[in-house]
C-alpha cells in the first residue's frame, strides 16, 4: 500500500466518523457495524498496518471514502458544509493535541483502561461509549473550541446520543494523527485534491 492510499484510507475514517455523528445528531441512530468499527479503531494503538486500525476491511470504510468523494470532488452540488466543518475540526483539534505532550501520555494511559475493559463489555456497550466519551470530554474537547455539533435539539439532550458523538470525535482525533503519521498535511487537500478523489474512487471500485 503506497503512501497515497494510507492518506486516502485515514482521511476517508475521519470523513466517516463525522458522517456517523452527523447521523447520530440528526436521526440519533447510525449503523451498528460501522459504529462499531470506528470505536475499535481507537483501541488499536498498535497495529502492524493501516488496515489492521479498520478491521483488515477496506468494506468498512465504503461510507466514509464515498463522503470524501463528494466533499473532494468537483460535483459541488453534493458537498456538505457541515461535514466539511467537522473534518476541519477534528484535523485542527489533532494538531493542538500533538503539541500537548502531557495530554497525550493521559490519553495514551485512559485508551489502555478502555482496552482492559473490552475484556468485559462490547465496544457498542453503553459502559465502554461512556468511557470513551469522557476520555474526550476531559482530555480534548478543553484544548480548543469545542466542536459545535447541530442536529435535532431533542436528539441531542439524550445521554446516550451525547456519548455516542463524543466517542466518535475521539474516533475522528485517532484516524486524523493516523492521517498525520503517513504523511498527510493540510497542503495534499488543498494541492492534491484530484490525486485522493481519484484514489479513493478507485478503492470503491474494488470493494
Amino acid at each position: 500500500m503506497n503512501n497515497l492510499e494510507k492518506q486516502t484510507i485515514t482521511m476517508a475514517a475521519v470523513c466517516q466518523a463525522s458522517v456517523l455523528v452527523q447521523k447520530i445528531a440528526r436521526t440519533g441512530s447510525a449503523d451498528e457495524a460501522e459504529l462499531a468499527m470506528m470505536l475499535n479503531s481507537i483501541m488499536i494503538t498498535s497495529p502492524e498496518s493501516i488496515l489492521e486500525v479498520y478491521g483488515n476491511d477496506i468494506t468498512q470504510l465504503k461510507p466514509g471514502l464515498a463522503a470524501l468523494v463528494e466533499q473532494l470532488g468537483n460535483q459541488t452540488q453534493q458537498k456538505d458544509p457541515e461535514l466539511t466543518r467537522y473534518v476541519v475540526s477534528l484535523l485542527g483539534l489533532e494538531r493542538r493535541l500533538a503539541k500537548k505532550k502531557n495530554q497525550l501520555s493521559l490519553l495514551g494511559e485512559r485508551i489502555e483502561q478502555s482496552q482492559r475493559q473490552l475484556a468485559h463489555y462490547d465496544i457498542t456497550s453503553e459502559t465502554l461509549i461512556a468511557s470513551l466519551a469522557s476520555i474526550y470530554s476531559d482530555l480534548l474537547s478543553p484544548i480548543g473550541t469545542p466542536i459545535q455539533v447541530a442536529g435535532e435539539p431533542d436528539l441531542l439532550k439524550q445521554q446516550n446520543n451525547q456519548h455516542k458523538i463524543r466517542a466518535l470525535l475521539l474516533a475522528g482525533v485517532r484516524s486524523s494523527v493516523l492521517w498525520r503519521q503517513v504523511g498527510g498535511k493540510r497542503r495534499n487537500i488543498l494541492f492534491g485534491r484530484t490525486k485522493i478523489v481519484a484514489c479513493a474512487q478507485q478503492l470503491l471500485k474494488d470493494i
